[in-house]
């Protein structure tokens, strides 16, 4: 990891690009959840409808807090175990609609991930909030974990393309924190077990 490579991610992030960048999971397409012009590039390149949400990355158990997120006691007990950083994927709603931002105004949850990547969270900790979605066409079920086969899917050419080996052929697991107890909702990299076991204090 260099800090050219950093620099230019966020310089092209802040003018309203796409980057193709590896995670801990799959290959994703990130851009600036302020800037519509980026956000509309993810979605075309996807062929992904517009009402359709987008997930969120961040750096920080503290980013939550920030966007007004519901980051209740079952949140915290996972976001303190050795699972975060890492491939889970986290649906808050929110507890504090006066720190909503605006580009999150029509929604009532959001899928959020802090990635164990560490090109990825320093950009992150730049950026704050990015819009990190799977590289794969919408309705595919799985994502190439080659770039050049992920470039052949897209709808289109990313403005940068961050190449770092194959990615990993399993997403992330996502387990919806409205509900008590958690609903897994979609299994990935890290077993179900294994959260339930956190959950259970074993």
């Amino acid at each position: 990891m260099t800090v050219n490579k950093i620099n230019q991610i966020l310089q092209v992030l802040r003018n309203s690009g796409v980057v193709l960048i590896a995670t801990d999971t799959v290959y994703g397409l990130a851009a600036l959840p302020t800037d519509e012009t980026a956000v509309a590039k993810i979605y075309a390149l996807k062929s992904r409808p517009r009402d359709m949400f987008l997930p969120v990355m961040v750096a920080q158990m503290d980013d939550l807090e920030r966007l007004g997120l519901d980051v209740n006691a079952r949140v915290g007990k996972l976001f303190g175990s050795v699972l975060v950083p890492g491939a889970i994927t986290f649906v808050l709603g929110f507890k504090n609609e006066s720190l909503k931002p605006d580009w999150l105004k029509t929604r009532e949850e959001i899928a959020v991930r802090i990635p164990d990547n560490a090109l990825l969270l320093s950009v992150l900790k730049e950026t704050g909030p990015l819009l990190v979605t799977s590289a794969n066409k919408h309705g595919r079920p799985d994502t190439p974990n080659k770039v050049k086969d992920i470039l052949v899917e897209l709808n289109g050419v990313p403005d940068l393309i961050i190449e770092d080996g194959d990615g990993r052929e399993a997403p992330s697991t996502i387990i919806n924190c409205r509900y008590n107890p958690p609903l897994i909702e979609r299994s990935g990299i890290i077993p179900i077990n294994v959260i339930n076991n956190i959950f259970n204090g074993e």
